[in-house]
């Protein structure tokens, strides 16, 4: 038996890194999941090799409200109900605060924050109809500490942190449990680029970034987007049945403090 045995759960940006990762656990404890992303051939093939009795693949764009409606749509057409969510699309730009475009500014808010805010209001209703589930938000380390060159997105996923806990005080009656995740660096295209195109990063700059690593992570090494699926399958799944409104850290204990060693 799978931990997620009859659930139906939808993940947004699921074409690759943890988005990825996340459909393909869930599929295998026992979820049919439905993947949105705007990347079409990634993600349609991500949900082919799934399998076609367990995953469907829809465009999706989070941070249109038709969009969402479109993707409920195609996950009761293909499953018959909706039991979850993981609120997982995002994107980062790198840039000093004061000299960050507004048109820069508000599409990481569109994408962020926009975008779980019409996940959980276009999904919430459906999970209620069937009875009750998990929403799973992604926001991060940085919406609990500040980083320098990072503003924006810092300031969403702050934003991301004060929507999980009003969604959980107002879902909790109807049987919906809504917590997020915070990871820090993880190994994934939107963190490190290099991951898009491998023969355009030099050795020296791999290794650069992984002795930074080393050096800020108590653990010594970067996450891996399997690890982060791992907690949202906790967080999803009935392990955590008497949790809601949390944020969790999972950053190899990168915020516990500073190391003088």
């Amino acid at each position: 038996m799978g931990k997620l045995d009859g659930r139906v759960v939808i993940i947004t940006g699921a074409a690759r890194g943890q988005g990825e990762q996340e459909a393909r656990l869930f599929a295998a404890e026992g979820a049919r999941v439905l993947l949105g992303d705007v990347l079409d051939e990634q993600g349609a093939a991500v949900a082919e090799d799934i399998g076609e009795d367990r995953a469907r693949y829809v465009r999706m764009d989070v941070r249109r409200e038709e969009d969402w409606t479109a993707a409920v749509a195609a996950a009761k057409e293909a499953f018959g109900r909706i039991d979850g969510l993981v609120n997982n699309a995002g994107i980062l730009r790198f840039n000093e605060l004061t000299a960050t475009p507004l048109e820069e500014f508000q599409q990481v808010v569109q994408v962020n924050q926009v975008g779980a805010f019409l996940g959980i209001k276009a999904v919430a209703p459906e999970i209620e109809a069937a009875g009750g589930g998990t929403i799973v938000n992604t926001s991060s380390y940085t919406g609990l500490t500040g980083m320098a060159y990072v503003g924006t997105y810092a300031a969403t996923k702050a934003a991301i942190l004060g929507l999980t806990r009003v969604a959980a005080l107002e879902l909790a009656a109807k049987n919906i449990r809504v917590n997020a995740m915070c990871p820090g660096a993880v190994d994934t295209p939107m963190a490190n680029p290099g991951l898009l195109d491998p023969d355009k990063m030099t050795d020296e700059a791999r290794e650069a970034m992984a002795e930074l690593y080393r050096r800020v992570v108590p653990m010594g090494r970067v996450g891996r987007p399997e690890e982060i699926a791992r907690l949202a399958l906790f967080l999803t799944g009935d392990d955590s049945s008497y949790i809601t409104g949390q944020p969790f850290v999972i950053d190899g204990g990168w915020m516990a403090g500073v190391s003088v060693l």
